[in-house]
């Protein structure tokens, strides 16, 4: 296990949640290292975004591994990346883009289930582990039960610890379930599910303290931090080609996305 790997599974044992910071490249990358990020991560979307391609598998494969080579050049963090579904149905063939990564020096990837059956993220957890064979990444496993609405409101829960105990059971090391807000559900979670618990949004309201009552190990920014800085972007660039225009329409992920389909 390099050092950096070993760092970031360690990172997800603490008692305050890694705040996990995403990036999309060098700049940004180098910028979260200078501010004092402990682990930083893509987002697919927005690293989608910055080379030209909307999120959603739309990303080559190739562009991502060259994304990957750039960000890691000028970085000294554990570093994860976001793969969506594995980019193929064929889990061996997820499995082979998942050991490039990890030859190239990566700590860990996310990869989802999205609307699929549930067995073939499970498949593609296994066949990655045999691949990687006894070398060490993070596999966060990404359920979105929540974000995708796959369940009602009353068996989401059972349905997300259905699918991560069948994920850890493949082989996961992290449950992500992006799109649950409510912390007295992720306790629920985190007291069934043994893996460290990863949210992507939550209750502004709540306290690093409610956090950790909740078991919550991770927080990801998903998306957020991207639009963001594309959001003063467009901020500067009609201050500078319309001084007199004073209001700036707002960009969201759907908007983004839309520049690019």
């Amino acid at each position: 296990m390099t050092a950096f790997t070993q760092s970031f599974f360690a990172l997800h044992q603490q008692p305050e949640p890694l705040l996990l910071i995403t990036i999309w490249d060098p700049g940004s990358a180098v910028l979260a290292q200078q501010q004092g990020a402990k682990a930083i991560g893509t987002s697919s979307a927005a690293l989608a975004w910055s080379l030209g391609y909307a999120d959603g598998q739309q990303l080559p494969v190739a562009e991502l591994l060259a994304a990957v080579q750039r960000i890691l050049r000028v970085i000294q963090l554990p570093f994860t990346v976001d793969i969506e579904q594995g980019y193929s149905d064929e889990p061996t063939q997820v499995a082979k883009l998942v050991l490039q990564l990890a030859e190239l020096g990566v700590a860990g990837i996310n990869i989802e289930d999205g609307t699929a059956d549930p067995e073939l993220l499970a498949t593609k957890i296994r066949a990655c582990r045999m691949l990687l064979a006894g070398r060490e990444l993070f596999i966060n496993a990404r359920t979105d039960v929540y974000l995708a609405q796959l369940a009602t409101e009353a068996d989401a829960v059972t349905e997300c610890i259905r699918r991560l105990e069948l994920y850890k059971e493949a082989g996961a090391d992290g449950a992500f379930v992006p799109g649950l807000t409510d912390l007295a559900v992720a306790k629920q979670l985190s007291l069934h599910c043994s893996l460290p618990l990863n949210l992507m949004g939550w209750s502004e309201s709540a306290t690093s303290a409610d956090l950790m009552a909740a078991g919550v190990k991770r927080l990801s920014a998903g998306p957020a931090l991207f639009i963001q800085s594309y959001q003063a972007y467009q901020q500067a660039v009609i201050s500078f080609l319309q001084p007199t225009v004073a209001s700036t329409p707002v960009l969201n992920y759907s908007k983004l996305n839309q520049l690019f389909s």
